[in-house]
Parts: structure tokens; sequence; C-alpha cells
């Protein structure tokens, strides 16, 4: 920023635990900032990790703050509680920011209705797992194209990712902080719903970025994607419906479960010797997805020549699906 005496202080606060393998390149990504070096706290909020993480953060000259309790959120409170930053931005200590990644935030602050802002996360590594991540149908984590201005969180990832957002510490604070009872997922998407629905405005900027190490194996993948439906499920559980992320979660459930009674039924009609009619029906709602999934990595392979994804990517997507969906039925039937 070129006019630092009428920019705002930003505090940056990374939750971590047991980070030793990941967190120094990001803090050294964070000393080279473009921002007011005055104008920066980074924060770094501990889970009372046992390997070394806390021995390299102290060798960086950041805040470190140990929180004995457990929960992503948790964390996010307690660095929003011990920083004084205007602006509160949020990254993880599996990232790596770019020089300006501060800079092209605060720029959308400069309207003073927006109160929330969030950006892409790209793969850091190249192995497949992560190409997956960032370029199946749905992407593991928001990739933006076009910068948006909304009044609400919309589906199909209008909404920051968790490892690349910032808010007001005023809207924060007016909100009622993260909700700490949410540990698996949907966490941001809860907040971030929360600071739209009390008028204010949220900004989604491709150019403030972040790159993030996705899961490297494909079993890492689907229990991450586990973990994201029983966050959805459990904002359904709390919120009952009286907002859009709880709503969203109900219409997914419902259809998975709908879908679950259909195949069963028809391979159960099947199995005790079922009309043909029967079969076909249970390919249209079982194997005919696959076929309209690779139709779609076909199309997109005339362009970027990547064949091989038009045979393995519609398999992950299913059980990638099935995954969210079945942690969002264990959330909801589950007492926990």
């Amino acid at each position: 920023m070129e006019d630092y005496e009428t920019s705002p202080s930003v505090t940056v606060i990374v939750p971590v635990r047991n980070g030793e393998m990941t967190i120094q390149p990001l803090l050294e990504s964070l000393q080279k900032l473009d921002y007011d070096p005055n104008k920066v706290e980074v924060i770094v909020v501990d889970g009372n990790s046992t390997d070394r993480t806390q021995e390299i953060v102290k060798e960086y000259p950041v805040k470190l703050v140990v929180e004995e309790r457990n929960g992503l959120n948790v964390a996010r409170n307690t660095g929003i509680k011990s920083g004084n930053g205007e602006i509160v931005a949020f990254t993880d200590s599996d990232c790596i920011v770019p020089t300006n990644w501060v800079t092209k935030i605060v720029e959308n602050f400069k309207d003073p209705q927006v109160s929330c802002v969030g950006g892409s996360a790209e793969a850091l590594d190249g192995d497949f797992v992560s190409q997956y991540a960032d370029n199946s149908i749905v992407r593991l984590m928001p990739g933006f194209t076009k910068r948006e201005e909304l009044e609400e969180v919309k589906p199909f990832f209008k909404h920051p990712a968790g490892c690349n957002m910032a808010f007001r510490r005023e809207a924060a604070e007016q909100v009622g902080y993260f909700d700490e009872n949410i540990k698996y997922g949907f966490d941001e998407v809860e907040f971030a719903d929360r600071i739209c629905r009390a008028g204010h405005k949220m900004v989604l900027d491709p150019e403030v970025s972040v790159w993030h190490k996705h899961r490297s194996t494909l079993a890492d993948f689907l229990k991450q994607n586990f973990q994201y439906g029983k966050g959805s499920g459990l904002v359904l559980k709390q919120n009952k419906l009286k907002d859009s992320v709880s709503k969203w979660s109900f219409l997914g459930l419902m259809g998975f479960i709908t879908w679950l009674l259909i195949v069963g039924s028809l391979t159960y009609l099947n199995l005790t010797g079922g009309s043909g009619i029967v079969f076909w029906l249970l390919f249209a709602f079982t194997i005919l997805p696959l076929f309209v999934l690779a139709s779609v990595y076909a199309y997109r392979a005339l362009y970027n020549k990547k064949f091989a994804r038009v045979v393995v990517y519609p398999f992950i997507d299913f059980f990638r699906t099935l995954s969210f969906c079945f942690g969002q039925l264990y959330q909801v039937v589950s007492n926990s």
C-alpha cells in the first residue's frame, strides 16, 4: 500500500496443532509481506502441540498464544481476542501466502460496507490428489475467477475459504465470534453467513490468493470430506433451517437419503427377480451419473488434454460425495 498513514492495522491469525512439517514456510512468507510491518501483527494460536511447532514459531517475530482447549474455532476466537488489528485475517499453518496477500485483502475493505473478504486457495503440490482437489467439478476449496460482491452466502463456493479469509474486527464482535461447537467443517461458512445476515457485505476476490497443501492420499482426502459432512450436519442440527447454510444442508441430506432409499429398493427388487425395467432404473440411479460426470471431464479434456481424468475423476467424485453425505447423516443422528 502506498499510503500507510491511512491504512488499517491487520492481525493475521494462524491456528495450528502439530504443524512442525509445514509452518516454517508459512512464517517465512509472512515475513515478506509488502504491507507496512508496523501495521501487521501475526498471532500463532497453538493448540497445545506435542511436536516442535512452538519451538519453530519462537524463532520468528510473531506472537505465540497457547490454547489448551480443542477446536479450530476456539483457536480463531482466541486469536481475535489476543490481537488489536482493525482487520483480522486468517490462514492455515499448511499454507504459503504471496507478498501482496494483506495488501489485496485491505484494498477490498476500502468500501465501509464490506466486512468479509475471501479469496482462492490453490494446491501447493502437484501430486495426484492435490490436482484432483483443484480440478474436479466441485473443487475442494474455493477458487474464484472474478471479483464478486455479495450480500449473502450462496451454494457452490460463494463463501470464503477458512485458510484465506478476513473480517472487520467490529463485525466479528458484533455477531459473537466463531461458533466453538463446530469442530469439523463449515465453520467459516456459518460465520460468514452470520456476518452477511447482520447487514454486512462480502467480497470474493481472486486476487486474494494463497497456496494450500492439500491432503496427499485419497484416504485422507475422503476422511476430510467426511469431516466436512459432519460440520454440515452440525450446522443443520443447531440452526434448524433458520439460515441458508442449514437449508442447503437439509436439501442435500434429503436428496442423499432419497437416493439411498431408491437404490436400496431397486437393488432388493433386482436381486429378488425384478423385471428388466428395475435393472434399467437401478442403472439410471447408479451408473448413469458416472457417465454424466465423465462427459463433463471429456469436454474439458478437449482443451486441457487430461484424458485420464475422464476415467478416474468420476469415481473419486462419487466416493467423495458418499463420504460427505455419510458424514452429514452420521452427525445428524448422533448425540455429539
